[in-house]
């Protein structure tokens, strides 16, 4: 049946006799068969080269779409299954979701429907089977994902305050390149927030003609229009994702500009704009992401409480500004540090309470005062930045709707020297980690080990590739890629003592195991005139300090078509809520280097079995 049911869809291509590469490629998309250019047409050459000609004959076809689609792997599988090896009734399809894909719930139901959904040939589809060639759709399409179907769409209880949730955070967002002499562009916004991210940084500066201005303040970086920033995030900010985004503004704007930003705020986003409390103006608890839909909330230094703002709402503060007093230089990098990589201060005074991170400030430490205009102070609630003086300080003044910023090297101290205590104020507290200013090519520190004590909003450089945005990209996959990903119970109890280092009666060990059994058109190496590499499989799995490791197959010489290895690595995970598992493979070019040649990384909890 299934060479009638070939022949019916290619022979009138082959009307002539011939057909060319290109023709090749439109007839395997024809069949409805994902594959990679650069393989195809190394097949199709090898072919033609026999016979020193440009095209192929029917025969020749058949043999290539062998090739690339009749993987030997898949074979072994319906062979086991189909008692005479053409065919998989609907009760053996069921024996195989049982027993190889671990789906105990299969039924007739979900048999007919997968067979409904990737059985090609009518005629085996009408007596409710499945031919090989429907396996192979079946076993290449998105329901055979690694990724669990159901962590596709948003799964987790939304209703929980703010300070529950991991939140996809951005760093210096205007930035495409690096932090010195790069470009700003109305693209990082954009392609930020398409990515599901929720917390975006604007830097604002005095620009010429009252009009903002972002840009990495101190540097050649280009200038973009406050305006222009907020118009594409007006545009942009519910595309991937409901749930609220927060504008981190990192200000440098006198009161007077400060108060043209409130205006744009206010005018271009309209009712997307969270200008008050919900329900309660007396704020006890931060309001859920479910609660915020559809909101952008601001997060600023704020005049006063949140209270005193409300009960200003309908008077005109045009004109009026407040002042903040703050202690000057309380760790070696703060916010302000953050932005100012080159002119490093010769200030020696600042290193003072360096090795005691956790202590109040002393008496001597400088006030600075800075005066903020009531009309954008206004326009924060539940997101007022506070500038971080030690734990024990937050927890006796700290409302619960002000929230610190803490640089990667301060906040490294903590995870080291004070984990408990770290943990214990990022469950009542949003917390956002930003890259140290040094990174001026704008490169990212490893996230894990802050999402590890529960720090919300761990800020990267969005733009700049490579494993830290890989460990991002693939956490935030969860949960529908809202976002927003609802913390493990450990790290939002108020009264948790778990630490990373030493999990506990926290740890909750799960044994893992994976079969890494083949390839399918890998990439070539750079090194290869044709389809070939040399690849290997490393899985990684990041969490826990305990859960960190690192295992790799065995390398396959000189094919990238089709490696296969059958090899099974196994793992133990302590803390699997926290883990995320890397799957990386690579090009062994040497017995020392190694070529990149791609990546999948996702959530351990969101792995599929089978």
């Amino acid at each position: 049946i299934s060479h009638t049911w070939f022949l019916s869809i290619i022979q009138n291509e082959f009307r002539t006799g011939k057909i060319d590469l290109d023709s090749t490629m439109n007839l395997l998309e024809k069949l409805q068969i994902s594959f990679d250019f650069t393989h195809v047409k190394h097949v199709f050459k090898k072919t033609v080269d026999k016979r020193k000609a440009h095209t192929i004959n029917i025969e020749d076809f058949r043999a290539i779409y062998r090739t690339i689609v009749h993987r030997p792997e898949f074979h072994e599988l319906f062979r086991a299954y189909s008692p005479n090896c053409k065919i998989l009734a609907d009760t053996e399809l069921i024996e195989f979701l049982r027993k190889e894909q671990y789906e105990t719930e299969a039924c007739e139901t979900t048999a007919l429907e997968i067979i409904l959904k990737y059985e090609p040939i009518e005629e085996v589809r009408k007596r409710r089977q499945m031919s090989f060639e429907g396996f192979i759709r079946y076993m290449s399409s998105e329901d055979c994902s690694i990724f669990k179907n159901d962590h596709r769409t948003i799964y987790q209880d939304m209703n929980h305050p703010l300070c529950d949730y991991f939140i996809s955070s951005s760093h210096n967002t205007y930035l495409i390149s690096d932090q010195l002499i790069g470009p700003s562009h109305l693209w990082g916004y954009t392609s930020a927030l398409l990515k599901g991210c929720r917390c975006l940084e604007i830097d604002c500066w005095d620009g010429s003609n009252n009009e903002p201005v972002v840009y990495h303040g101190h540097t050649l970086t280009s200038k973009i229009p406050f305006r222009s920033v907020i118009q594409v995030i007006d545009k942009y900010a519910f595309v991937a994702s409901d749930y609220p985004v927060v504008l981190s503004l990192e200000n440098h704007c006198s009161p007077k500009q400060q108060e043209v930003m409130a205006d744009y705020l206010e005018s271009i986003l309209g009712d997307k704009l969270l200008t008050s409390t919900i329900g309660d103006t007396v704020v006890t608890q931060l309001p859920s992401p479910e609660a915020l839909k559809f909101k952008i909330l601001v997060k600023n230094k704020k005049v006063g409480t949140t209270e005193e703002g409300m009960l200003r709402r309908d008077l005109d503060s045009h004109g009026e500004t407040g002042e903040i007093s703050e202690f000057e230089n309380m760790s070696d990098e703060d916010e302000t540090n953050e932005k100012a990589p080159l002119y490093p201060k010769s200030d020696s005074s600042k290193r003072k309470s360096e090795h005691r991170p956790s202590h109040p400030p002393r008496k001597k430490a400088k006030i600075k005062k800075i005066k903020i205009a009531i009309a954008l102070s206004d326009l924060v609630i539940y997101t007022k930045s506070e500038k971080f003086v030690s734990f024990e300080h937050s927890l006796a003044n700290q409302k619960c709707y002000e929230n610190n910023s803490i640089g990667e090297i301060r906040a490294r101290k903590f995870v080291t020297h004070s984990a408990k205590e770290f943990v214990s104020h990022t469950s009542r507290f949003i917390t956002r980690i930003y890259p140290k200013g040094t990174r001026t090519n704008s490169s990212n520190y490893n996230p894990q080990e802050f999402w590890n004590v529960g720090c919300q909003m761990v800020a990267l450089n969005f733009q700049t590739p490579g494993v830290q945005m890989e460990l991002q990209n693939g956490k935030f996959l969860d949960n529908g890629g809202c976002g927003y990903i609802l913390k493990p119970e450990f790290l939002r109890n108020h009264s948790s003592t778990f630490t990373p280092h030493n999990v506990g009666r926290y740890g909750k060990p799960m044994s893992l195991s994976i079969r890494v059994i083949s390839g399918h058109q890998l990439p070539p190496s750079n090194l290869s005139k044709t389809n070939k590499a040399d690849p290997l499989v490393q899985i990684e799995i990041y969490g826990v300090p305990e859960d960190q490791a690192k295992k790799k197959s065995s390398v396959i010489k000189s094919n990238a078509l089709s490696p296969r290895w059958d090899e099974t690595l196994s793992f133990t995970v302590q803390v699997p809520e926290l883990a995320l598992i890397r799957f990386c493979v690579e090009d062994e070019i040497s017995l020392v280097t190694n070529e990149f040649l791609g990546q999948y990384t996702l959530p351990l909890l969101s792995l599929s079995k089978g």
